[in-house]
């Protein structure tokens, strides 16, 4: 079976299907194509992020943590809450949180009755910056704009799997 994309075939496909049962592969070739597709999915918009979080001065994790302060009720988290919820070790949070701080992005405090907690907030510029580049991610002409207003269908296709494996709804 060939799955054609926009007139061209899809090169993840060529082959394998045509090639699993006479190399004698056990089993079906769903689980390797599967992984391999959101794998190369995966590199892709890495590239296509990276280029466009440049242009607006950020690095994937201090976008991915602007964008969760920005979504929390008051603009602010813990550290360890934000590590928990970005899936990141405790230390690459605290080196995000000085980078971003460092650009006026965020302002730590101290928690207003945990003397052991940080508080991290979004400050404005943060807040701004957070929105540019989504709004970019969204534009026609952006570094994500091959998936010409995909991103609600492939969240939607993706979120059973995620879930599946085991990730949970914040």
């Amino acid at each position: 079976m060939q799955i054609e994309t926009q007139g061209s075939v899809d090169p993840l496909v060529t082959g394998i299907r045509d090639r699993w049962d006479g190399q004698g592969l056990p089993g079906e070739p769903w689980a390797f194509m599967a992984i391999c597709s959101v794998g190369r999915l995966n590199q892709f918009v890495k590239k296509a992020l990276d280029s466009e979080l440049k242009e607006h001065g950020l690095s994937r994790t201090g976008y991915f943590l602007l964008t969760t302060l920005a979504l929390t009720t008051n603009g602010r988290a813990r550290l360890s809450t934000l590590g928990r919820i970005l899936i990141m070790h405790p230390t690459t949070v605290k080196l995000t949180v000085d980078q971003l701080e460092a650009a006026g992005l965020v302002e730590r405090t101290p928690h207003p009755r945990d003397r052991r907690a940080t508080l991290v907030a979004i400050t404005e510029e943060g807040t701004r910056r957070a929105g540019a580049v989504n709004e970019s991610l969204e534009a026609p002409d952006g570094a994500l704009a091959a998936l010409g207003g995909l991103h609600e269908g492939l969240f939607e296709a993706l979120q059973p799997a995620r879930l599946a494996i085991g990730d949970l709804e914040l």
